[in-house]
């Protein structure tokens, strides 16, 4: 019982200093405050539920976010079924004729990337996490996290060049 409480210390440790990262790791799932709010509610009780199943308190930051991306998942897997549509998604199919910024928005670029590019790099650049940090979250192998972060990025930047030469054109 004791080692239970220890390793309940550490738990909310853990969640308590990294609140904000796994709320902007759910947020970039689901694109939603107040869904992204519920999937970080959600990974915390999943974890209190199951945290006897953690074998090394040393890799308990990582397997608390690999819980909020399986949460984030298990999310947008039942949101599937029924699609609705905020203000800015309703924008995007039905135009305003005011505020249009032409300007490229490394937000839009990465919104565009698939999400296997994307997660890799928010986790990457916008966590700061280490490569071998991203393959444990995410349950991939090293090199194929290294492979996705490279063309990932190889495909920011063509996305960036491809708005640039359009927006000359204007």
């Amino acid at each position: 019982m004791r080692g239970g409480r220890k390793l309940e210390k550490l738990l909310i440790q853990c969640i308590t200093e990294n609140q904000e990262r796994a709320y902007r790791l759910a947020y970039s799932y689901v694109r939603n405050k107040e869904d992204a709010l519920d999937i970080v509610q959600d990974a915390i009780h999943k974890a209190f539920m199951s945290m006897e199943n953690l074998k090394h308190t040393g890799s308990l930051k990582s397997w608390f976010f690999r819980i909020v991306v399986t949460t984030s998942l298990d999310f947008i897997r039942k949101q599937k079924k029924v699609q609705i549509m905020d203000d800015e998604k309703l924008e995007v199919v039905l135009p305003s004729s005011q505020d249009h910024y032409p300007n490229l928005d490394l937000a839009r670029s990465l919104d565009e990337l698939p999400d296997k590019y994307r997660i890799v790099i928010i986790l990457r650049f916008f966590e700061d996490m280490k490569i071998e940090e991203i393959a444990e979250v995410l349950h991939e192998n090293l090199s194929t996290v290294k492979t996705r972060l490279y063309q990932g990025l190889q495909k920011l930047r063509l996305n960036m060049s491809e708005e640039d030469q359009e927006e000359e054109r204007r």
